[in-house]
């Protein structure tokens, strides 16, 4: 928990860069209200040979932090999978606490740009990308982002935290800020 407040600290001295979709004002904090626009950044992260974590933390438009989730999935190293399936779970996680308008900022661009384009295809992903792309039409308030990995690190911190859990230890955290 106190890497995790460095991280966010640390996170949010940093300039945001020029490609992030919102610039505009500055919203106040709304706990988990729903209707209230939150971004919800996702991130993934391997281990060779072991097992796959994934990181969501959700943040107002002013970047204050609300919640975070981090996970395992043991038994998946293939990193563009544990990219697709962190996506699905912040989807799924933002719909079960009630977010409709929603950003979701990822640092997977091969992902993102496949959702944007509606691109399923028959991959290894396919039909998680199908879930991900039919829900997002069912819900407008849905968009998704790419941003770099500078602008994505406190969800990926939470999913290098998630991935060092040992197994036996439980394989799902939340908390709250």
């Amino acid at each position: 928990m106190r890497q995790y407040n460095q991280q966010v600290d640390e996170w949010l001295r940093v300039p945001v860069e020029q490609d992030t979709p919102f610039s505009g004002p500055v919203l106040p904090p709304s706990g988990t209200a729903s209707g209230s626009p939150v971004i919800c950044m996702w991130d993934g992260a391997t281990q060779h040979g072991s097992h796959s974590a994934r990181g969501v933390v959700l943040m107002t438009r002013g970047r204050d932090t609300l919640m975070a989730r981090g996970g395992q999935f043991p038994c998946i190293d293939d990193p563009v999978v544990v990219e697709v399936l962190a996506l699905r779970e912040a989807v799924w996680w933002c719909l079960e606490n009630g977010f409709t308008e929603v950003c979701f900022e990822g640092d997977a661009k091969v992902i993102i740009d496949k959702i944007i384009r509606a691109e399923i295809g028959d991959t290894r992903m396919g039909a998680i990308l199908e879930e991900i792309v039919s829900c997002f039409a069912l819900h407008p308030g849905f968009s998704v982002w790419f941003v770099g990995r500078r602008n994505n690190r406190v969800a990926h911190m939470v999913a290098r935290q998630a991935l060092s859990l040992s197994p036996t230890a439980g394989r799902l955290f939340d908390f709250q800020t």
